[in-house]
């Protein structure tokens, strides 16, 4: 049987541009073939994921695997965007992490309870970032069994 890993779409979240430079820099440092796409906030996550707007090409807009959320972001913050995404049919099944500064027992709570797959804090130094990116490329790429979703 053929290996039928591909290179995993991941699909960040975050309003702080300098969180997505790093999350970009730390993916190609830590040397995971996964691709890093980036929205700003959850009304362009939840526009991705829906294919509308700027987002309605799949060639520019691939399906994600995993999805990492911040939860502090405006107009849609990530703990409106997860209640959205996990009660969507179309849409539940992606994986979503978690990735904050938030360390709030109750932010990780209400996390889990909407139904997210893991529960992050966003690493201090780059290097940090670089063993995080990598630990979820390896995880989510080689161990992890994701239903293949090329469309919605």
């Amino acid at each position: 049987m053929p290996d039928t890993k591909r290179p995993l779409v991941i699909l960040m979240a975050d309003d702080d541009e300098d969180d997505r430079q790093l999350a970009l820099e730390a993916m190609r440092e830590s040397r995971v073939l996964n691709e890093l796409r980036f929205v700003k906030d959850g009304l362009e996550l939840m526009q991705y994921l829906r294919r509308e707007g700027e987002f309605e090409d799949p060639a520019s807009s691939p399906t994600p695997g995993i999805i990492l959320l911040d939860l502090n972001m405006p107009r849609k913050d990530g703990r409106e965007a997860l209640a959205e995404i996990k009660a969507d049919p179309a849409l539940r099944r992606t994986p979503v992490v978690i990735l904050t500064t938030s360390k709030a027992e109750q932010d990780m709570l209400r996390g889990y309870d909407l139904g997210a797959a893991s529960y992050i804090t966003k690493p201090v130094t780059f290097e940090g970032l670089v063993d995080l990116m990598r630990a979820l490329g390896h995880y989510w790429v080689e161990f992890v069994e994701l239903p293949c979703h090329d469309h919605y």
